[in-house]
């Protein structure tokens, strides 16, 4: 593990809005971690982005002090003031080796969650990774390491109780709708049709709210889930043009500027004074502050959910020893795997080289003896030296793994 490397800026240490500001839209995706491969030490690398955190899980030989933060940072090219880049410096987490190793597998099992217990994270982990490395970002070091983060995650989930009666940023946010006691007939508005919009939307459909209305900068996406929730769809350049009435807006997209403004959101109301109810999931939100001031508004964002994410760390306090000690298990594990599949890597040559050397000796120093040779005794022979060709290739690969199963 000496080459793995996590830099993550998370909701432990940064506010959430600041964290927006790192969050990389998946049109732009690719040429930002290129750019950073270019210009670091990095081999291998993958980008996560979640609610609450940004978080790059790279190989490189160099240490990570806050020099290779800065040129990190920059390389990323998102345009941050320097006032933003000092902040995201002084407040980064990062993780080298076996540390960073713990830390993926923690990530992965939601013990570094802002809701312990969810199971969104391990998804997203594979997505993010997948994503990586269907556009080449990734190789084989990457791979082996999380096939060990899921399999550690698998087994965290399975065997302890962390999960159970789960969580989620998701249900949160419905707690919190509920709490206003809204009717199931409530007109919701939703702005972004993706994934914490798909599952909040079809929650809010199981708990029979029926009426709704999709707004997306993709018109087949909101149709999509139109379709599932039995709402209408729109593109989201209509929205400032919608006017039947509304009671919630849920707002949850990857924009980096606020996409509910205030004068859209007066355009919208037409008239209509009384509370309405916005539940912003986005990081950066998507909801102008303004807002806020200017008009009567039930706002929840991600923040005032900390609160019930901390209640749910203490429920699920007892599960989190036996989830350390199978992701301590796991870490001994992949030390072995590790090695083995470096000594696989060595020795991915040795079937060539014995090749080389039975043609070596079929053709060149034993050729005129085996053209003597009638055509049975040479299939014979043949036959032999191929049985022979492939119990050598086996040997020390088999003789390596029982010396580090001893050791």
């Amino acid at each position: 593990m000496e080459y793995l490397k996590v830099i993550a800026f998370t909701h432990k240490h940064i506010d959430l809005q600041s964290i927006g500001k790192l969050v990389i839209c998946d049109q732009s995706l690719d040429s930002r971690l290129a750019n950073i491969q270019s210009k670091l030490d990095v081999k291998e690398i993958f980008y996560l982005g979640t609610c609450n955190r940004v978080e790059f899980i790279f190989t490189s030989a160099e240490s990570i002090d806050s020099n290779f933060i800065r040129r990190f940072l920059v390389a990323l090219d998102m345009g941050l003031p320097e006032e933003y880049l000092n902040t995201f410096i002084e407040n980064v987490s990062v993780y080298e080796r076996k540390e960073a190793f713990n830390h993926l597998l923690r990530t992965s099992c939601s013990l570094e969650s802002l809701v312990v217990g969810e199971k969104e994270i391990l998804a997203q982990l594979r997505k993010a990774y997948n994503n990586s490395k269907e556009a080449g970002f990734t190789g084989d070091y990457l791979r082996v390491v999380m096939e060990r983060v899921v399999k550690t995650a698998k087994e965290v989930y399975t065997h302890t109780k962390i999960s159970k009666n789960p969580v989620s940023i998701v249900s949160l946010a419905y707690r919190k709708l509920r709490e206003l006691n809204l009717p199931s007939h409530s007109k919701v508005l939703i702005i972004g049709a993706g994934e914490t919009n798909q599952l909040l939307g079809e929650y809010l459909k199981k708990h029979k709210f029926f009426n709704f209305a999709i707004f997306n900068r993709s018109i087949e996406n909101a149709e999509k889930l139109a379709t599932k929730l039995n709402g209408e769809a729109y593109k989201l350049a209509e929205l400032e043009k919608y006017k039947g009435y509304f009671d919630v807006i849920i707002t949850c997209t990857g924009a980096t500027e606020a996409v509910l403004t205030e004068e859209i959101y007066t355009k919208i109301l037409n008239g209509d004074t009384s509370k309405k109810v916005i539940l912003d999931l986005a990081i950066p939100n998507d909801t102008d502050l303004n807002i806020l001031k200017n008009h009567a508004v039930h706002y929840i964002e991600i923040n005032s959910l900390k609160e019930i994410a901390r209640k749910n760390i203490e429920e699920r306090y007892k599960e989190l020893a036996h989830a350390e000690k199978i992701i301590e298990e796991n870490i001994k594990e992949f030390n072995l795997v590790l090695r083995q599949r470096r000594i696989e890597l060595a020795m991915s040559e040795v079937p060539e080289k014995i090749k080389e050397i039975k043609n070596t000796a079929f053709n060149g120093i034993f050729a005129q003896e085996i053209e003597d040779l009638d055509d049975n005794t040479k299939l014979l022979l043949e036959r032999v030296v191929d049985y022979m060709e492939k119990k050598y290739i086996s040997i020390p690969m088999v003789m390596a793994k029982e010396i580090l199963t001893k050791n």
